[in-house]
């Protein structure tokens, strides 16, 4: 006969029951990778002493635009120093030229008034009227954060 079959065992596989986790490992690793990396860009790096509200936090936007003014009266246009001689030329190069885009204003809580009002004239002279205050989030803003923790601003209301 041609064809038979056979009886004995031999040249069978065994099946493998295992499961093979290096390439999901791998992945894994690679992503942490990637988060490791871009969490820090997403950032604002410039320490502000930023005081409390009570008020409700508004919606963040995907890319927001931080002003700082730091407690030497000096300003930051994201993590770049600016002066405000330049601020207007700065913010119009940032924005593409849109005057609606909202302009988030931190200050920290050393800053006078009237420097913080002459700040918020120089953004109305430039045509960004949209303009969001920053501070600390409801109870927890009332106490200093403790030394070496941070704690993250929010956006705490608009101007019309």
């Amino acid at each position: 006969m041609a064809g038979g079959i056979r009886e004995s065992g031999g040249d069978e596989l065994s099946e493998n029951h295992e499961i093979n986790v290096t390439p999901f490992i791998d992945v894994m690793l690679v992503l942490l990778i990637i988060f490791m990396v871009a969490a820090p860009l997403a950032t604002v790096d410039v320490n502000v002493d930023l005081p409390a509200s009570s008020a409700k936090p508004a919606e963040r936007p995907d890319e927001p635009l931080y002003l700082t003014v730091k407690d030497d009266l000096s300003l930051n246009l994201g993590n770049d120093a600016v002066s405000k001689e330049a601020l207007a030329a700065s913010l119009d190069a940032r924005t593409g030229g849109n005057k609606d885009t909202r302009i988030f204003l931190r200050a920290d809580k050393a800053v006078d008034y009237g420097h913080f009002m002459d700040v918020m004239n120089t953004l109305r002279d430039g045509g960004y009227l949209k303009i969001a205050l920053v501070g600390l989030e409801g109870a927890a803003a009332a106490s200093p954060p403790a030394q070496g923790t941070s704690s993250t601003p929010a956006p705490v209301g608009a101007t019309p």
